[in-house]
């Protein structure tokens, strides 16, 4: 089921609307007694401060980083604790500033060596070019928030998102695209387009409804069901004055 879409101007960035996205649907969730744990999106919607912005929520992203994303320069280890990183010769090259970078606004930490630790390296030549005087990058401000979106996508549960996204989200845009008329949406203003798009999953959804059949047991499981539920009812009179316990089916 379709339980949101909106349209935007074709000015931004996906990753620039998930906030939105965000909050609009998990406060719709919330009134229906829906709790939302993880978030499953394409690549489109990569950056730190989504992943940032996900967990200040209580949602585990999986969104798989772009391909511009790099934890440091090449051969460089970093050591949390110190917040430095070390190069290949063992020089350990110190924060100095957090700052916005101007073209995209995105929130960064620059590392910036002195002259002295740079000036008899051996390979001064090969890691600095011909002007440059000390060894000086700059890292994204949420690594952190990366590397444990990194570990989410490549675990066991973040493949088993991935194949369940393509094949339940996927086919979702085709059958929009194909044949509920989005394909292309021919009106003037945003107002017009939300029209367009609402209308689109107000058919897939009724769809959906449509072909809803309620699956009926024949086996004795019924009955089953039934006396669990009775059980459940007695343990959950008797441990309600403690609120430590819950059963659910």
């Amino acid at each position: 089921m379709i339980s949101d879409i909106k349209a935007y101007h074709a000015d931004g960035k996906d990753n620039q609307q998930l906030e939105d996205i965000v909050v609009r649907v998990q406060r719709r969730l919330r009134r229906a007694g829906l709790i939302w744990e993880n978030c499953v999106a394409d690549t489109g919607y990569s950056s730190g401060g989504n992943y940032a912005f996900l967990e200040s929520r209580n949602l585990k992203s999986f969104i798989p980083p772009h391909g511009t994303y790099k934890g440091c320069p090449d051969g460089f280890s970093y050591h949390e604790t110190e917040d430095h990183y070390v190069c290949p010769q063992g020089r350990i090259i110190p924060f100095k500033k957090v700052f916005y970078e101007t073209k995209n606004q995105t929130k960064k930490k620059e590392y910036r060596a002195s002259k002295k630790v740079c000036i008899d390296c051996p390979i001064r030549s090969a890691c600095l070019g011909k002007s440059a005087q000390e060894k000086k990058f700059t890292v994204t401000y949420y690594r952190a928030e990366y590397e444990r979106n990194i570990a989410r996508v490549n675990s066991p549960q973040g493949r088993y998102m991935k194949a369940k996204r393509q094949s339940t989200v996927e086919p979702v845009f085709g059958t929009l695209t194909q044949f509920m008329g989005l394909r292309k949406v021919n009106t003037l203003g945003i107002k017009q387009a939300n029209k367009c798009m609402h209308l689109s999953a107000i058919a897939y959804n009724l769809k959906k409804y449509l072909k809803f059949t309620q699956k009926r047991t024949k086996s004795g499981a019924a009955s089953l069901r039934f006396v669990f539920y009775r059980f459940k009812a007695v343990i959950n009179v008797i441990l309600s004055p403690y609120h430590q316990l819950q059963f659910t089916l």
